[in-house]
């Protein structure tokens, strides 16, 4: 993720001449620095989206990087209407949905999810294949995984040895999982 642009590339991001960009800079509303000895600019990635939602134009390339995505595999439909009404897709989240691991294994690689939620009732073997596959890659390192485990599930706490992240056991507080994913989207937002 890029956290500095000259004035050419946020000219290509906004699909204006450099020209206009560096007459935003120079009239103060948009904010950056120049490099010192030199008539360089650069804006700061922060400033930059800032300035496009202040003016009501798109963020382009920049807008898929402030999503929060995540991967629901093999969840039941009340669970991903419910997650998805606490974290709406108009405040910077976004969902995709896969029924099986060869799907959930297409997905992860195009959708590059940022969390992902995996419902141990589509197979508990191919729920920890999916999750030793994706831990593999290093892609997938910092990936929140969570697993929603059944009642009878014996001893959910041992499937973080298979690379979960985290392990809810059904019935639970939906809105407890969604101010979990909420915090980490904060903080990434913030770094």
């Amino acid at each position: 993720m890029k956290k500095v642009f000259t004035t050419g590339q946020v000219a290509k991001i906004c699909k204006v001449a450099p020209r206009t960009v560096s007459k935003w800079f120079d009239s103060g509303r948009l904010k950056g620095y120049r490099i010192p000895g030199s008539q360089d600019r650069r804006i700061p990635r922060e400033q930059l989206i800032r300035f496009l939602k202040e003016h009501g134009m798109p963020l382009g390339e920049l807008e898929e990087e402030e999503w929060h995505k995540v991967l629901l595999i093999g969840t039941e439909r009340l669970f991903n209407d419910r997650i998805k009404e606490l974290l709406p897709e108009n405040d910077d989240y976004k969902f995709e949905l896969a029924d099986s691991g060869f799907q959930a294994g297409i997905l992860a690689s195009s959708f590059h999810p940022d969390t992902i939620i995996i419902d141990l009732g589509l197979g508990r073997a191919e729920s920890i294949q999916i999750v030793s596959n994706l831990r593999k890659d290093e892609a997938f390192a910092t990936t929140l995984i969570v697993g929603l485990a059944s009642e009878d599930e014996a001893a959910p706490e041992q499937l973080h040895q298979y690379g979960f992240n985290d392990v809810f056991k059904k019935p639970f507080d939906v809105a407890l999982l969604g101010e979990k994913i909420k915090s980490i989207a904060d903080a990434k937002r913030e770094d």
